[in-house]
Protein backbone atom coordinates (compact mmCIF):
# COMPACT_ATOMS: atom_id res chain seq x y z
CA UNK A 1 0.00 0.00 0.00
CA UNK A 2 1.15 3.50 -0.87
CA UNK A 3 0.08 6.10 1.66
CA UNK A 4 -0.71 9.53 0.21
CA UNK A 5 -2.39 10.99 3.30
CA UNK A 6 -4.18 9.75 6.42
CA UNK A 7 -7.32 8.96 4.43
CA UNK A 8 -5.96 8.19 0.96
CA UNK A 9 -4.05 5.02 0.11
CA UNK A 10 -3.33 3.30 -3.18
CA UNK A 11 -2.69 -0.34 -3.96
CA UNK A 12 0.74 -1.18 -5.36
CA UNK A 13 -0.76 -2.74 -8.47
CA UNK A 14 -2.23 0.62 -9.59
CA UNK A 15 1.27 1.81 -10.45
CA UNK A 16 2.94 0.57 -13.62
CA UNK A 17 6.72 0.50 -13.66
CA UNK A 18 9.03 0.47 -16.66
CA UNK A 19 12.80 0.37 -16.41
CA UNK A 20 14.60 1.86 -19.37
CA UNK A 21 18.11 2.91 -20.26
CA UNK A 22 19.15 6.31 -19.00
CA UNK A 23 19.99 8.96 -21.55
CA UNK A 24 23.20 10.93 -21.74
CA UNK A 25 26.84 10.11 -21.27
CA UNK A 26 27.91 7.35 -18.93
CA UNK A 27 30.25 4.94 -20.64
CA UNK A 28 29.88 1.19 -20.97
CA UNK A 29 27.73 0.65 -17.88
CA UNK A 30 24.94 2.97 -18.98
CA UNK A 31 24.65 1.29 -22.39
CA UNK A 32 23.97 -2.14 -20.86
CA UNK A 33 21.82 -1.55 -17.78
CA UNK A 34 18.24 -0.23 -17.58
CA UNK A 35 18.54 2.00 -14.53
CA UNK A 36 16.04 4.77 -15.32
CA UNK A 37 12.66 4.25 -13.69
CA UNK A 38 9.43 5.37 -15.32
CA UNK A 39 6.26 5.38 -13.24
CA UNK A 40 2.90 5.38 -15.05
CA UNK A 41 -0.35 5.97 -13.18
CA UNK A 42 -3.79 6.17 -14.80
CA UNK A 43 -5.81 8.79 -12.91
CA UNK A 44 -9.22 7.84 -14.33
CA UNK A 45 -8.85 4.10 -13.63
CA UNK A 46 -7.54 4.58 -10.10
CA UNK A 47 -9.15 4.20 -6.70
CA UNK A 48 -8.37 7.83 -5.81
CA UNK A 49 -11.30 9.87 -4.46
CA UNK A 50 -13.21 11.80 -7.14
CA UNK A 51 -11.98 15.15 -5.77
CA UNK A 52 -8.35 14.11 -6.16
CA UNK A 53 -8.97 12.86 -9.69
CA UNK A 54 -10.65 16.09 -10.80
CA UNK A 55 -7.96 18.28 -9.27
CA UNK A 56 -5.16 16.21 -10.80
CA UNK A 57 -6.74 16.34 -14.25
CA UNK A 58 -7.19 20.12 -13.92
CA UNK A 59 -3.63 20.66 -12.72
CA UNK A 60 -1.19 22.20 -15.20
CA UNK A 61 1.79 19.87 -14.85
CA UNK A 62 4.02 18.53 -17.61
CA UNK A 63 3.97 15.07 -16.01
CA UNK A 64 0.20 14.72 -16.52
CA UNK A 65 -0.83 13.77 -20.06
CA UNK A 66 -4.04 14.78 -21.82
CA UNK A 67 -5.20 11.17 -21.68
CA UNK A 68 -5.18 11.35 -17.87
CA UNK A 69 -1.97 9.53 -17.03
CA UNK A 70 0.85 10.61 -14.75
CA UNK A 71 4.26 9.73 -16.18
CA UNK A 72 7.28 10.34 -13.97
CA UNK A 73 10.75 9.47 -15.25
CA UNK A 74 13.70 9.45 -12.89
CA UNK A 75 17.28 8.81 -13.98
CA UNK A 76 19.27 10.81 -11.43
CA UNK A 77 21.03 7.83 -9.89
CA UNK A 78 23.01 4.93 -11.30
CA UNK A 79 20.93 2.59 -9.16
CA UNK A 80 17.58 1.31 -10.41
CA UNK A 81 16.21 1.06 -6.86
CA UNK A 82 17.23 4.64 -5.99
CA UNK A 83 15.55 5.93 -9.17
CA UNK A 84 12.41 3.93 -8.37
CA UNK A 85 12.23 5.42 -4.87
CA UNK A 86 12.83 8.96 -6.20
CA UNK A 87 10.04 8.56 -8.78
CA UNK A 88 7.68 7.22 -6.11
CA UNK A 89 8.50 10.18 -3.84
CA UNK A 90 7.73 12.63 -6.69
CA UNK A 91 4.45 10.83 -7.35
CA UNK A 92 3.35 10.97 -3.71
CA UNK A 93 4.24 14.67 -3.51
CA UNK A 94 2.27 15.42 -6.69
CA UNK A 95 -0.86 13.56 -5.58
CA UNK A 96 -0.68 14.95 -2.03
CA UNK A 97 -0.42 18.51 -3.38
CA UNK A 98 -3.99 18.39 -4.71
CA UNK A 99 -5.31 17.18 -1.36
CA UNK A 100 -4.66 20.51 0.35
CA UNK A 101 -7.23 23.24 -0.08
CA UNK A 102 -5.98 26.80 0.14
CA UNK A 103 -7.35 28.90 2.94
CA UNK A 104 -9.85 31.46 1.69
CA UNK A 105 -8.51 34.99 1.96
CA UNK A 106 -10.56 37.42 3.99
CA UNK A 107 -10.35 40.93 2.58
CA UNK A 108 -9.35 43.55 5.15
CA UNK A 109 -9.13 47.33 5.08
CA UNK A 110 -5.72 49.00 4.98
CA UNK A 111 -4.73 50.42 8.36
CA UNK A 112 -4.67 54.17 8.99
CA UNK A 113 -0.90 54.03 9.38
CA UNK A 114 -0.38 52.29 6.04
CA UNK A 115 -2.69 54.78 4.30
CA UNK A 116 -0.77 57.70 5.85
CA UNK A 117 2.61 56.23 4.86
CA UNK A 118 1.40 55.72 1.29
CA UNK A 119 0.23 59.34 0.96
CA UNK A 120 3.44 60.66 2.58
CA UNK A 121 5.56 58.69 0.12
CA UNK A 122 3.51 60.03 -2.82
CA UNK A 123 3.91 63.61 -1.55
CA UNK A 124 7.64 63.18 -1.09
CA UNK A 125 8.00 61.72 -4.59
CA UNK A 126 5.98 64.63 -6.05
CA UNK A 127 8.16 67.16 -4.22
CA UNK A 128 11.31 65.53 -5.62
CA UNK A 129 9.92 65.75 -9.15
CA UNK A 130 8.82 69.36 -8.63
CA UNK A 131 12.43 70.30 -7.79
CA UNK A 132 13.55 68.94 -11.17
CA UNK A 133 11.27 71.31 -13.12
CA UNK A 134 12.52 74.62 -14.51
CA UNK A 135 11.85 77.57 -12.27
CA UNK A 136 10.58 80.80 -13.91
Amino acid sequence: MITISNRVQLADNELEWQFIRSSGAGGQHINKVSTAAQLIFDIRQSSLPEVYQQRLLAKADHRITKSGKIIIKCQASRSQEANRLAALEQFITLVASVGHTAKKRIATKPTKGSQRRRVDTKKQRGATKALRQKQF
